[in-house]
């Protein structure tokens, strides 16, 4: 899509139906430069406004846009049943628990650690987060206290995936979360333990 111009004020919607640029960076989680780029490379179409030169952009194409590249829109219900967070510092574990959720029709995104985990609850929005206890910097029992201590939070469904002691999963359970997989799981295992916590996806 090429950027439009518009040389005309009274062409331009309504205000609640564009944004600047510095809105639409803050909606997609990227940095302002970032959004002129996709302006200028024709991915995301805009327009400038007569005699100042700020781009604005229609809500309905950034709605496209960020469908079209997959990303999150932060005005999602909170707690989206089909979404879920996969919070995992093994690559490759985090990559099968993805791949088994995603063919099974479940929105999927991935966490490496606790921090990047905390961003994406208020961006992605899940309704069910799969969580390791054991990572870098903020472990497994870390979150769980986060959303203990956090309202909005309160609805999340935790399934604690480890390959921790029995005693640990259930200090896991004690600390706040719904269910507990041992490591190593099959497949059906997983998913079932998902559709328990949130049903299957629509």
């Amino acid at each position: 899509m090429t950027t439009v111009t518009s040389q005309d004020p009274s062409a331009e919607p309504a205000a609640v139906d564009v944004l600047t640029s510095r809105a639409a960076a803050l909606r997609c989680g990227v940095s302002f430069r970032t959004v002129i780029r996709w302006i200028e490379r024709g991915t995301l179409g805009a327009y400038r406004l007569p005699g100042r030169g700020d781009y604005r952009i229609a809500r309905a194409e950034l709605q496209r846009f960020m469908k079209e590249y997959g990303i999150p829109d932060p005005d999602a219900p909170v707690g989206t049943p089909k979404r879920v967070l996969v919070v995992d510092d093994d690559p490759g574990m985090a990559s099968a628990i993805k791949r088994v959720l995603t063919r099974a029709g479940y929105e999927t995104a991935v966490a490496s650690d606790g921090f990047l985990a905390g961003s994406l609850l208020h961006t992605f929005k899940p309704g069910l987060m799969t969580l390791d206890l054991r990572m870098p910097g903020i472990d497994g029992f870390g979150v769980l206290r986060l959303l203990r201590e956090t309202p909005t939070l309160s609805a999340l469904k935790v399934l604690v995936i480890s390959g921790e002691s029995e005693a640990r999963l259930r200090e896991a359970l004690a600390e706040g979360a719904s269910e507990t997989l041992p490591k190593p799981f099959g497949n059906e295992q997983l998913l079932e333990a998902v559709q328990r916590l949130v049903g299957a996806p629509p």
